[in-house]
């Protein structure tokens, strides 16, 4: 092979800690979904939290609904198109891959979980069980997160934190704003969080692996024609 390998979307300093996060997450994903399946109800904590941020007025509300349009059609496709862009300008396909695929993935998970669980809120149908926005959110900076822990050349320790921060600011903005305007209850934006947490790592390990893979192919080819024409 000649040239630069392709840098990993998931730093190999990051896999062991992210990997047992991702683990976590799943878990809590889990716990809570067995908890509130099929229920229509505030819990404990989704009371206790929601009366101080339920229902906020104006210039909060806007700014609730600014970061609500970040995850519907419109503003989800120019948010990818942007990130997917900027990765392609800075030459790392494989990032783009993680953005395309991460988001799929994230997105049709929390989708699939909302039929599993069958919460709803405020009694009109609507599943809420995980919050797909919050989901889609902090995948996406998860997903600039974890490249640039790689192309910065950082630890294990500073790498973990920015990807954890990234995904905490990212995850606990588009929370306040679903809470904020009703649409989920707070339990429901934890479980789009960890839903995000626990795919995202593991997509961009497949990820990895299957360009490693599709990447020695051609030098494992060569290697034997080179083999075969040696007297």
């Amino acid at each position: 092979m000649t040239g630069r390998p392709a840098r990993a979307v998931l730093p190999p300093v990051l896999r062991v800690w992210l990997g047992l996060t991702a683990a976590l997450a799943a878990l809590v994903v889990v716990v809570l979904g067995v908890l509130y399946a099929g229920d229509s109800r505030p819990g404990m904590v989704d009371a206790r939290i929601g009366a101080d941020v339920d229902g906020v007025g104006p210039p909060w509300r806007d700014v609730a609904l600014a970061l609500d349009f970040l995850g519907e059609p419109v503003g989800s496709v120019t948010l990818v198109v942007a990130v997917v862009t900027g990765c392609l300008l800075l030459r790392s396909p494989r990032a783009a891959v993680l953005v395309v695929a991460g988001v799929g993935m994230t997105v049709g998970t929390a989708t699939l979980l909302k039929s599993l669980v069958g919460r709803t809120i405020h009694g009109d149908g609507n599943l809420s069980y995980p919050s797909g926005h919050t989901a889609f959110l902090t995948a996406l900076a998860l997903m600039v997160a974890l490249p640039a822990t790689g192309r910065l050349g950082l630890g294990r320790t500073a790498g973990t934190s920015l990807v954890l921060a990234a995904a905490l600011v990212a995850g606990a903005a588009m929370g306040w704003a679903q809470v904020a305007l009703g649409a989920h209850y707070p339990t429901d934006v934890l479980g789009g969080w960890c839903t995000a947490l626990a795919v995202i790592p593991a997509t961009a390990w497949l990820i990895d692996r299957t360009a490693d893979r599709a990447a020695d192919r051609p030098a494992d080819r060569t290697a034997d024609a080179g083999r075969r024409e040696s007297p």
